[in-house]
Order: structure tokens, then C-alpha cells, then sequence
């Protein structure tokens, strides 16, 4: 791909659960090649309300138009925490939950029957969500490598069940355009829920014969989806400014 420098953009990217910032490695360095600025947010895992505070709070760091992105649990993170922000002007899912207004992930997660290698999610006496070894391995990311399973296992951060109990605010799919990585090998988010929850958000979707982490397994496909949401936000700012300098020429000649 043709390298070129586009800055118009700040890519904001929201982990999943059981994961960190980190699992954002082999997605920035190819967006910062392009020359596309990204920044990937720690969230605490501790509820939904706290995470969108988080990252609310990360998004006034970041000056001018910004492309946010959400993995799995991450996407009903985006989802709540934009809504509002003039500054998000896109929304980019990854194999990701958009609920709407009133639904909880949890709810969202059983709309449809799990996966036969879908593990079964007991929290601790914590209430927090551990993921096994053979979890990453069979459902979370079984088309990774195996070492790369297993250091997901290992570096995993837990998920605290008020993540998935919590109802979503006013969601920010409803004012902001948005693309959807559909994952049709997902083994944790099923598919036609995916697909419900990408339609009815009238966004751009993509479905791709990925699993459900492909930030590991399919990092080329994660870069194309956003750069395709940047690339957007790019040519929408230039028509702006290409309005702005017409409209100011027009009154300047008159």
C-alpha cells in the first residue's frame, strides 16, 4: 500500500476484555507507518460506566477529528462513551458489541446459542470473569498462533461482571457513522448477533472469515476496516475546508 501522510485523524482503539493495550500491537505500528496518529486506551474492567469514564477522559487529551475503535467489549465501550463528543467522527467495531439504549452485553451475549467451544463464564468470589487457557485457545482466539494464545492467557486482566450487567446509555452509533468488522469464525460473539447488532446501526459492514480476535490472527484485515473509516473522515474534511475557502472567496469577491 502506497504510504501516505494523513493526520486529519487521531485513531483512539478500546481493548477487549481479558486483555489490555497491548493487544493493539500489530495494528498501531501499521497505522503510524501511514502516517495516521493512534493511541490505544487502558481501560479498568470494572464496569461499563467506569470504563466509558476512562476513556472519556482519554479523549480530551487528543485535539481535533478522531476515528474511535472498539474490540469485542470495547466496541460497548465507544458505544458509550462518544455519544455527544463532537470530536469522534467515526465509530469502528471489531468483531465488537453495539448495544442499544437498555441492553446489557450479557444480554446481547446470549441472544443467540454459544458456540460448542464457547467456555462457560463463572465469576470468582470477586465477581470477577477469569478466562482459561483452553478458553483463548478454542474460543477467544483459536485461528492465533499458539504462543500467541497463550500469552493472552497469561497477561489476561480480568473482567468484573458489572461489565456485561450494566444497561447502555443514548448509544453513539445512533449519531455517528460507523463500520463493522464482522467476524464469521467468532466463537464468543455469534455471528448473526453480530450481524444484527451491525445492521441496525445502518453502518458499513465487512464480513470476514476471521476469528474472534483478529487483531492477532488477521491484523491486515483490522488495518483495512479503519483506514477505510479514516479515509472517510479525511475526504469529508476536505470537502469541508474546500466548502469553508469557497464560501469565504465567494463573500471576499463580493
Amino acid at each position: 500500500m502506497t504510504q501516505t501522510n494523513i493526520s486529519v485523524a487521531t485513531v483512539v482503539l478500546v481493548h477487549a476484555a481479558w486483555a489490555d493495550a497491548s493487544s493493539w500491537n500489530k495494528i498501531i505500528p501499521p497505522l503510524q507507518r501511514r502516517g495516521v496518529e493512534a493511541g490505544a486506551v487502558q481501560i479498568p474492567l470494572t464496569s461499563l460506566s467506569d470504563d466509558a469514564a476512562i476513556l472519556r477522559r482519554f479523549l480530551k487529551r487528543v485535539s481535533g477529528p478522531v476515528v474511535l475503535v472498539g474490540h469485542s467489549y470495547g466496541g460497548a465501550v465507544i458505544t458509550a462513551a462518544a455519544t455527544g463528543n463532537p470530536n469522534v467522527k467515526a465509530l469502528v467495531y471489531i468483531a465488537a458489541m453495539a448495544p442499544d439504549e437498555g441492553e446489557t452485553v450479557g444480554e446481547l451475549l446470549h441472544r443467540a446459542a454459544p458456540h460448542a467451544s464457547a467456555p462457560a463464564l463463572v465469576p470468582d468470589e470477586d465477581g470477577l470473569l477469569w478466562m482459561s487457557a483452553k478458553g483463548f485457545a478454542d474460543a477467544v482466539a483459536h485461528e492465533s498462533s499458539a504462543d500467541d494464545a497463550l500469552l493472552m492467557a497469561a497477561t489476561q486482566k480480568p473482567v468484573a461482571v458489572e461489565c456485561v450487567q450494566e444497561k447502555m446509555t443514548k448509544p453513539a452509533w445512533k449519531e455517528k457513522p460507523s463500520w463493522f468488522l464482522l467476524a464469521d469464525q467468532d466463537r464468543m460473539i455469534a455471528p448473526e448477533t453480530q450481524r444484527f447488532m451491525a445492521d441496525r446501526t445502518g453502518g458499513h459492514v465487512y464480513a470476514m472469515e476471521v476469528d474472534h480476535t483478529p487483531l492477532a490472527s488477521a491484523p491486515d484485515e483490522v488495518v483495512a476496516v479503519i483506514n477505510k473509516a479514516v479515509d472517510t473522515v479525511a475526504h469529508r474534511a476536505a470537502l469541508m475546508r474546500a466548502e469553508s475557502e469557497d464560501w469565504h472567496e465567494g463573500r471576499l469577491g463580493k
